[in-house]
């Protein structure tokens, strides 16, 4: 690690460890309902933050890093959506009331920052001892782009999730709410209540979506320093983005093709790095129109089925 990444890290990390703590410690010591307007100042925050990160970057590693983080960050967030609309389902599965959310939430992104820090490891590693391993990321990506656009919108149902179902088998649940505790004790046992069951299918299905982004991001970047550090300004920044779009998702109806698209692309760029390496400023394009696109046709062309069932 260089003398400009050493740096960077520090910043990152003080910056990043100072809104945590303005976040929880501070802000949100007490259980409150987060209304639109701080949840989309906390949005910008986290955004703004990003970008000057990345501004650093570019000034300090170069124009070919800086590119990178950026086109990095902007898949994650896009691929971040889907984490969205399971925070919505599982919430409301669960009955959660709206002002313990943000604690399930904190807790959820804080496990997924760790989790997808491991798998990014992982994944250079293997990408650094097999290099063969670039194909094997490169069709699955292909095929996890073809089956998320000809698949059938489904309902998640938090009961069947594997990890809630073994957990069951080995501890208690007091099916109601003690405050904002995970865990509460009941005739000298302990109970886990219905928060803790969100946060673990929040956990178990961000595993799973992780598998489709972390090999998206290593398709731009091998650099475990860009890799991670777009990851979590992207993840960081899920908690407010959801109080924001969570009810307005239905709306963007093109999206998943987009996010498809994005996915098909950086699979075959992947298949293809071997004898062609596609330059990051076309990368980074890509995406944006490719994303955007499917955003504005999701806005200027009405989903005919959502209005026939919800006239």
């Amino acid at each position: 690690m260089d003398t400009a990444q050493i740096v960077l890290l520090a910043v990152f990390g003080t910056v990043v460890a100072g809104m945590f703590i303005l976040d929880v410690g501070i802000l949100h010591r007490k259980a409150h309902v987060v209304q639109f307007r701080e949840a989309t100042l906390w949005v910008i925050a986290w955004v703004s933050l990003a970008m000057l990160f990345n501004l650093f970057v570019f000034l300090l590693m170069g124009a070919e890093s800086g590119g990178e983080f950026l086109a990095a960050y902007v898949i994650e967030l896009s691929l971040s959506v889907d984490n969205v609309f399971v925070f919505a389902v599982v919430f409301a599965y669960f009955a959660i009331p709206r002002e313990y959310q943000h604690r399930v939430l904190f807790w959820g992104i804080l496990g997924a920052i760790i989790m997808r820090g491991i798998m990014i490891v992982g994944g250079i590693a293997l990408l650094e001892a097999l290099h063969w391993m670039v194909f094997v990321f490169g069709a699955f990506l292909v095929f996890t782009a073809i089956k998320m656009a000809t698949q059938k919108e489904g309902d998640v149902d938090p009961e069947k999730n594997l990890v809630v179902r073994l957990f069951r088998r080995f501890m208690p649940v007091h099916d109601g709410f003690e405050g904002q505790r995970f865990f509460v004790k009941r005739n000298g046992r302990t109970y886990a209540t219905l928060l803790f069951l969100a946060l673990l299918v929040i956990e178990s299905t961000d595993l799973l979506f992780a598998i489709d982004s972390v090999p998206a991001v290593l398709a731009i970047s091998t650099d475990l320093f860009i890799v991670y550090t777009s990851n979590l300004f992207a993840i960081a920044g899920l908690r407010s983005l959801y109080f924001v779009v969570a009810g307005s998702l239905g709306r963007f109806h093109f999206l998943k093709y987009g996010l498809a698209g994005v996915l098909l692309f950086v699979g075959f760029k992947m298949l293809a790095s071997e004898w062609y390496h596609v330059p990051v400023p076309i990368s980074l394009g890509v995406i944006v129109l490719v994303i955007g696109g499917s955003v504005v046709a999701s806005l200027l062309i009405k989903n005919k089925s959502a209005e026939a069932a919800h006239p």
